[in-house]
């Protein structure tokens, strides 16, 4: 039996039907700025999808700090069945550290994760911008901060974005996408795929303080932090009434121990500096358990004290 004249064009319109993999802009080698909470579970997310990455960090204690908090968080995962050890193998095989910056050079994406610090952050992206390819997008998981003023620093101010993760950053599938002033187009659309690629759904934001987020959460925690201060209720009724009664995963004191609370402070302490509205003033008692050191899960203790796998204890 002779072939149809037509075969190959039908072969190509089969072909033209079937689903092709979708292009993450590239983005085959990520670097992160910062092993903290943050750094590390966005390492982990991104290796999670088949990507490597690259951790940079400031010393070797940070270092060995960071790489067993990493672990701990994943075979805590796999005591709950929420993971295998054959994953956490794979996702620990593509992440490697450094302490050294210029290994950012070979990255096509590099993440700033340090803390909320202004200063801090300029002078990272100001160093980003010198041992970068000129194509390398750059990004900061700031929170608050103008990603126009950071990007001010550099030589690539259309290659500056935001995405803003949320913690736990493995498991909320949301990135707020934040551009600066003179963001291009082309950065944001290859972001949203590199933000599809890792599994996140991106919402993109306005630049203004706080964004989405933050701005709507701040005012929600700072409000049980004074019910609290005024001895309306305890901790964990303020919290089982917030669960209970509005079908919340977490209560507002938990969720703010489980995010830091010095960063808590840190958030509040820059929408009050720059909105001047009193729902952003700070709560005396998150400042007095700062000053104690009490971060929270982190720590151990915050509003709750928290046995090793973060859960509350009393």
């Amino acid at each position: 039996m002779s072939e149809p004249e037509n075969g190959i064009s039908r072969l190509e319109d089969l072909l033209g039907t079937m689903p092709q993999q979708e292009d993450n802009g590239l983005i085959e080698a990520v670097a992160i700025i910062g092993g903290g909470i943050m750094g590390q579970g966005i390492a982990q997310t991104i290796a999670s999808a088949g990507i490597d990455v690259l951790i940079i960090e400031k010393n070797d204690e940070h270092k060995a700090e960071s790489l067993k908090s990493l672990e701990k968080s994943m075979k805590y995962e796999i005591s709950r069945w929420a993971m295998t050890n054959s994953e956490m193998k794979s996702i620990l095989s593509r992440i490697k550290f450094s302490l050294d910056l210029n290994d950012i050079a070979k990255a096509d994406l590099i993440i700033e994760s340090v803390e909320e610090n202004f200063q801090l952050k300029r002078m990272i992206f100001k160093k980003m911008d010198e041992i970068a390819h000129p194509d390398t997008i750059l990004v900061s998981n700031t929170s608050t901060l103008s990603l126009t003023k950071i990007a001010e620093i550099t030589s690539r101010r259309d290659k500056i974005i935001g995405m803003h993760f949320l913690n736990p950053v493995p498991k909320v599938p949301l990135v707020e996408l934040i551009r600066g002033l003179e963001t291009s187009d082309e950065t944001v659309e290859k972001a949203k795929l590199f933000a599809t690629k890792i599994g996140k759904t991106a919402v993109e934001v306005y630049e203004y303080p706080g964004f989405v987020t933050t701005r709507a959460i701040v005012p929600f925690l700072n409000e049980a932090m004074h019910i609290l201060l005024e001895g309306v209720a305890s901790a964990k009724d303020i919290d089982t009434a917030m669960k209970l009664g509005y079908n919340m995963a977490s209560g507002p004191l938990e969720l703010a121990d489980s995010m830091g609370l010095d960063e808590v402070l840190q958030w509040m302490t820059q929408l009050w500096t720059d909105l001047g509205e009193p729902r952003y003033r700070p709560c005396p008692i998150l400042r007095k358990l700062v000053r104690d050191r009490k971060f929270g899960k982190k720590s151990g203790e915050g509003f709750f004290k928290y046995d090793k796998n973060g859960k509350i204890i009393s």
